[in-house]
C-alpha cells in the first residue's frame, strides 16, 4: 500500500511524451526513421556547440525545423514561434516578414546526430530532420514514474523505477501472478476523487502495477481497478489479466490486456479500460447496512501463448 490511508486527493500525473508537431512545410522524413540502416552505429559526427546554438530558436529554445524564418538582420526563429511574437523579431524587434533562412535549413539537412537517449542504450545516429521523430518513438526513451496520486517527475528505465516505487513511494512489492486485495473505507461517501497504486507484481520476468480509483462517471460515483504493464505497448499485448469482485452471491468479472505505463493512469481511467463498479453495487457487495465499503478484488495475470 502506498500510504497508511490509501484514499487521498487525486493529483494529475505528468503528461506523457507526445509526437512533435508537424508542419505542412516540414521535410517528410517519416520513412527513414525506422530504417534499420539508420539505426546502425555510424562514424561519429562532431557538431560544434556554435552550430547547435544557431539551430536553437531564441523564443522556445527548441531545435528549429523548416520553415526557419529570419528577419532582415538575419536573426532566426522557428515557424511555431513566429505568430507568438506578432511578426516582430524577438532579437532586434524589426518586422519579420516572410523571409526563409534557406542556408540554415541546408546546414541542418547536412547534420547527423546521436539520439538524445544514447545514455539509455540507443546507439543510432540520425539525420537532423529525422532525429526528433525517432526520439519520440525510441524504444530506449525513459519512462515516467507510474505512481498515481502525486505528481512525480522521476524518469528512468524499468529497474530504476521499480526501486524508486519501492524506496520512495513505499509501494508494496509482490512476487507472483495472482492477487487478493480488500478495500475498506468507513465512509465511502467522503471519497469522490481518489487514486492510489496498490501493488507492483513481479511475474514472467516483468513488472505490473495494480491501480484502484474512485471518481465520478457523469453524476455516478464509481470505482475502477486496472493493471498497467511496466514496459512498452507491444510487450504488454503478450499478457492478459482478470479481475473479480463480488459478494452476497453475486460477482463481476473483468478480463483485459494490461496497458503500458507509456499511457498515464489518468488516460487509462478515462478510457474506462478496467473493472468498473458503481458505488451502490460496491456497497451491496460489502454487505451489512451499506454504510461501509468492504470490497474484495481478486485477480491473476497470465502470458498468452
Amino acid at each position: 500500500m502506498a500510504s497508511g490511508n490509501p484514499f487521498f486527493d487525486d493529483m494529475r500525473s505528468k503528461p506523457e511524451v507526445i509526437d512533435p508537431p508537424q508542419n505542412e512545410d516540414m521535410m517528410d522524413v517519416g520513412e527513414s526513421v525506422n530504417d534499420p540502416a539508420q539505426t546502425a552505429l555510424k562514424p561519429n559526427v562532431t557538431v560544434t556547440s556554435s552550430v547547435r546554438e544557431l539551430l536553437e530558436c531564441p523564443v522556445c529554445l527548441n531545435a528549429m525545423y523548416p520553415p526557419i524564418h529570419q528577419c532582415s538582420n538575419g536573426h532566426t526563429l522557428c515557424s511555431g514561434c513566429k505568430p507568438r511574437v506578432h511578426n516582430r523579431c524577438p532579437t532586434c524587434r524589426h518586422e519579420l516578414g516572410n523571409i526563409r533562412c534557406l542556408a540554415l535549413e541546408k546546414v541542418a539537412a547536412s547534420l547527423e546526430l546521436p539520439c538524445k537517449y544514447q545514455s539509455f542504450g540507443c546507439i543510432g545516429i540520425y539525420p537532423y530532420y529525422s532525429k526528433l521523430k525517432h526520439e519520440s518513438q525510441c524504444v530506449y526513451r525513459p519512462y515516467n514514474c507510474p505512481y498515481a496520486g502525486s505528481e512525480c517527475t522521476v524518469i528512468g528505465d524499468i529497474p530504476y523505477l521499480v526501486a524508486h516505487l519501492k524506496d520512495d513511494h513505499k509501494v508494496d512489492m509482490h512476487n507472483g501472478s495472482t492477487f487478493n486485495h480488500r478495500y475498506v473505507k468507513s465512509n465511502p461517501h467522503e471519497v469522490e476523487n481518489a487514486t492510489w497504486m496498490l501493488t507492483v507484481f513481479s511475474c514472467f520476468g516483468q513488472y505490473f502495477c495494480l491501480h484502484f480509483e474512485a471518481f465520478q462517471l457523469g453524476m455516478a460515483p464509481v470505482y475502477i481497478a486496472f493493471l498497467r504493464f511496466m514496459g512498452d505497448d507491444n510487450e504488454a499485448k503478450s499478457y492478459s489479466y482478470s479481475l473479480e469482485v463480488g459478494g452476497n452471491g453475486r460477482k463481476m468479472i473483468w478480463q483485459g490486456v494490461p496497458r503500458s505505463i507509456r499511457d498515464s493512469h489518468r488516460k487509462v481511467r478515462d478510457s474506462f479500460d478496467g473493472l468498473i463498479i458503481q458505488r451502490n453495487m460496491a456497497l451491496f457487495f460489502s454487505g451489512g447496512d451499506r454504510k461501509e465499503l468492504k470490497l474484495r478484488v481478486t485477480g491473476r495475470i497470465w502470458k498468452e501463448q
